[in-house]
């Protein structure tokens, strides 16, 4: 019996031992299966969680920045030597820049005629659309300059349209051009905008080569500006001065302020300005005055006030010659340039003239580009044989 007993005892054991074991597909089945403690068991799967946020995370940072090695190839591409490359690889983008600076500056609408029998150009100013801001404001003053590059001396100039991005000109400009030279003229019509006390900014041109006009017809069409050509006149300098009219005393007083960047008429690259004052009536000299000699600069400043009287009757009849001149000891003075007021004016020196008329007893001061002499001279009309009445006051 006590060997039954025993027997008893080992065939119970193993039986006990499978009903209090877990079931090996649990999770504490698997667990009790690992060699391992609690604690370490926590560490590895703490760590196991890291590892997958930081793989998680990498892969977020690559999807993000896929596009980022273009813009990096892109940049590289602009310190490559040979434009041609880049040129291929981005054309169309310098093409879309230039197109809208182009359209950022306006367009203007003009007319043509040629008139075969008198060999003239009739040129029409006509309206401007659209037109760049160029002040704070975000509108312009603007006004339209007109030549012909065969004779880049004689210009006309349209009135200042206030505050405006489309102004309306119309005016129209006649040009003297032998049937000849038409072919090898091109027409300029720049678009400025005005700046009483600064130099006028220019908003764009338009230039037209008449050899391929067909100027058989009357034309009239839109162009849109570009940007201003680099070659220019030679420049003769700039002169400020204010104007003041008293109608009830009939006293013109024209204040000569300072003058910049005028032409080098001297050997050591300066020269020694003076300002002759002149008022002309009915296209006759009638008074005149100047100023101090500056020596040795090219920016004088003068500061110099000068009264004529001049009959309220008379002021519509008058013409305001302003001309810089450089001073020699030996030789002939010697002009370095002019411009003049008055209601045959044009342009600046016509709006200065109006404004000073409709602000009375109000000093007005403005900066001019001087003109060279012979084109004044020729668009007051004088003769200089002729010996006219001068009288200084």
């Amino acid at each position: 019996m006590a060997v039954a007993a025993r027997k008893g005892r080992t065939t119970a054991s193993p039986h006990s031992s499978i009903t209090t074991a877990a079931w090996p597909g649990s999770p504490d089945g698997w667990l009790s299966w690992i060699p391992l403690p609690e604690w370490a068991l926590i560490s590895v799967a703490v760590a196991g969680a890291i590892l997958l946020l930081l793989f998680l995370i990498c892969i977020i940072k690559c999807c993000c920045s896929k596009k980022k090695p273009k813009k990096e190839e892109r940049i590289g591409l602009c310190t490559v030597s040979n434009s041609t490359t880049i040129n291929l690889v981005q054309p169309e983008m310098s093409d879309l820049e230039q197109e809208v600076e182009q359209k950022c500056r306006g367009k203007l609408q003009y007319s043509l005629e040629y008139k075969f029998h008198t060999q003239e150009l009739k040129v029409g100013v006509k309206q401007a659309a659209e037109l760049k801001a160029m002040d704070s404001g975000g509108t312009s003053d603007p006004y339209v300059i007109v030549y012909l590059t065969s004779d880049m001396r004689k210009r006309y100039e349209t009135k200042v349209y206030r505050k405006t991005l489309n102004p309306i000109f119309n005016e129209s400009f006649t040009f003297q051009v032998p049937q000849a030279e038409v072919s090898e003229s091109t027409l300029v019509m720049q678009v400025y905008d005005f700046n009483r006390f600064a130099k006028h900014d220019i908003i764009g041109e338009v230039q037209l080569p008449l050899a391929r006009v067909n100027l058989q017809h009357v034309i009239e069409q839109w162009s849109d500006l570009a940007a201003a050509s680099k070659v220019e006149e030679e420049h003769l300098g700039e002169i400020c001065f204010s104007l003041r009219y008293v109608p009830s005393t009939g006293k013109l007083t024209v204040l000569i302020l300072e003058a910049r960047q005028l032409k080098q008429m001297d050997s050591d690259g300066l020269s020694d300005p003076f300002v002759k004052v002149h008022l002309i009536l009915n296209r006759k000299k009638w008074k005149k005055k100047r100023t101090s000699v500056k020596k040795n600069t090219l920016s004088p400043y003068f500061n110099e006030v000068f009264v004529f009287e001049v009959p309220f009757s008379q002021i519509q009849n008058v013409d305001v010659v302003i001309s810089v001149w450089d001073h020699d000891k030996v030789a002939k003075n010697e002009p370095i340039g002019k411009l003049f007021l008055g209601c045959r004016a044009t342009g600046n020196q016509l709006r200065h003239w109006s404004d000073m008329l409709s602000n009375p007893r109000r000093p007005l001061a403005q900066w001019h580009i001087l003109q060279p002499p012979e084109v004044v001279d020729k668009a007051l009309g004088l003769k200089s044989h002729l010996k006219l009445p001068l009288h200084s006051r």
